[in-house]
């Protein structure tokens, strides 16, 4: 790896943790006041929505984000055909999400979702003008501008939710704290890029960036139908209290394990895109990044699961404590989320995006299979299934990525298991060492504390590499 791309990649990766990092405080502290002003039956109301809001950002999109990213040197002209394209879309997604809103508030039994969806959904046409500008910033590598825009937004939008949801608005704060985050985000970024839309715009950038962006939006919608799939199957059989336990371990599960995999995910597109003609560079920098991945995520969500419970109890309270248990399993299928954006964005980079459709097709029917499957024995055992299939398909996305990177199953399992055995030790010391406490507030804290001396402790004893580099580039920052 070039020392440009090395000092790129690595300022990408640190500012991108310092974004995911600083973003997740603040949403950890808003989100702790608000789950103790609202109930499990607000954030079901709100969370079933989610899966329609994301398919309807991958159709406004339809791929073209991520077709920009991929361009070796987009031009002015693409960059504004592809901001009126979504602008075009998403008014039409609305106007159908709109008129769609009886037929979802009759399918999940809830009268309550008619007016609130059609708010929600705003979300996501507010966010069109402002999706170009993110890519630009991606492309570019814009971390810190990112980092910064994220946390102002974060902390309007936070505040928002917490005045009206203490005036007694229920699930109408979720609703406002959606719509004010991204109205800020969008105006954050017209500040910091260059990029201003004109009417001078063509569709030769759309057709020429169609099959490419065609198969990424079918295959993103697929992904995004994966990821909420057990609320919208959950939402549909259970009552909105349960709903909202599921959502609120999901949540809490997405905020840590979005840390690592969105700092990982913003770099990983566009350095495989620029090292992708050099098969041996690909596999150097797919290595590197698959061991800081493995290095920060394992000990993050394993640590998270072991202390669900108490996380559960002393920020949110006793009555989201059915919470707890769905916490502790979905943080351990968490901890490979940035290993699969890893393996995504080999496909991507590699403009295979029919391969990364059927792969994330087949995913969504095992989902679904699973989900109908263990429905009978209850929400515990389905999300427990769940966490053993995201583990095992991880190793499907290594199969039929292998001949594009020369990246054996060794090699693999030589930079991720390491790290899974050193925090799975850790884990189990930590969990030992405090087993004797009894009040939840100190048997958090001193789980931490006891895992993150181990852990380091151990990474010093067999001088592992990723720690020293870290270390080194904190120290020279």
């Amino acid at each position: 790896m070039s020392d440009n791309l090395r000092n790129k990649t690595a300022k990408g990766l640190v500012w991108g943790l310092f974004n995911q990092g600083a973003m997740q405080v603040l949403n950890l502290v808003f989100g702790i006041v608000l789950a103790r002003l609202l109930t499990p039956a607000d954030y079901g109301i709100v969370g079933v929505l989610a899966v329609f809001t994301m398919i309807a950002q991958e159709l406004q999109t339809a791929g073209f984000t991520q077709a920009l990213i991929n361009l070796k040197e987009p031009q002015q002209r693409d960059y504004n055909s592809v901001f009126w394209f979504n602008i075009t879309m998403s008014a039409f997604m609305y106007l159908v999400l709109f008129l769609s809103a009886p037929l979802i508030a009759d399918f999940f039994r809830e009268p309550k979702l008619l007016w609130v969806s059609r708010f929600v959904f705003l979300a996501f046409f507010i966010s069109s003008f402002g999706i170009t500008a993110n890519a630009y910033m991606t492309k570019h590598l814009m971390m810190k501008e990112m980092a910064v825009i994220g946390i102002v937004s974060l902390l309007c939008s936070g505040t928002v939710g917490i005045i009206l949801a203490f005036l007694d608005f229920s699930y109408w704060a979720l609703a406002w704290q959606q719509i004010t985050y991204i109205t800020v985000y969008n105006v954050g970024r017209y500040i910091v890029v260059p990029f201003r839309p004109s009417l001078n715009f063509s569709m030769e950038p759309i057709r020429r960036m169609y099959r490419f962006a065609f198969n990424m939006m079918l295959t993103n919608i697929v992904n995004s139908l994966s990821m909420k799939i057990l609320t919208f199957i959950f939402g549909r059989m259970l009552p909105m209290d349960q709903v909202g336990n599921y959502t609120q371990a999901d949540k809490w599960n997405i905020t840590a394990s979005d840390t690592i995999r969105c700092a990982v995910n913003n770099v990983a597109q566009p350095v495989l895109a620029e090292v992708r003609d050099d098969k041996e560079r690909t596999l150097r920098v797919l290595r590197k990044m698959m061991r800081f991945a493995s290095f920060v995520s394992f000990p993050a969500m394993f640590g998270l699961a072991l202390v669900s419970e108490e996380f559960i109890l002393c920020t949110i309270g006793e009555k989201w404590h059915d919470s707890a248990a769905l916490l502790g399993l979905l943080a351990v299928g968490g901890s490979l989320m940035p290993h699969y954006a890893l393996m995504k964005n080999i496909v991507i980079s590699h403009h295979r995006s029919m391969l990364y459709f059927w792969l994330c097709l087949v995913q969504i029917i095992l989902q679904v299979a699973i989900a109908v499957g263990f429905a009978r024995f209850g929400m515990y055992y389905v999300v427990l299934a769940f966490v053993v299939y995201t583990i095992l398909y991880l190793f499907v996305w290594h199969f039929f990525t292998k001949p594009i990177t020369g990246y054996t199953l060794f090699a693999m399992l030589a930079d991720i298991m390491p790290f899974a055995l050193m925090a799975l030790a850790t884990m189990t010391a930590a969990y030992f060492a405090t087993s004797f406490i009894a009040n939840s507030w100190l048997l958090l804290l001193s789980r931490m504390v006891v895992a993150a001396v181990v852990y380091v402790g151990i990474l010093k004893l067999l001088k592992a590499e990723e720690l020293n580099e870290a270390l080194k580039f904190l120290r020279k920052k």
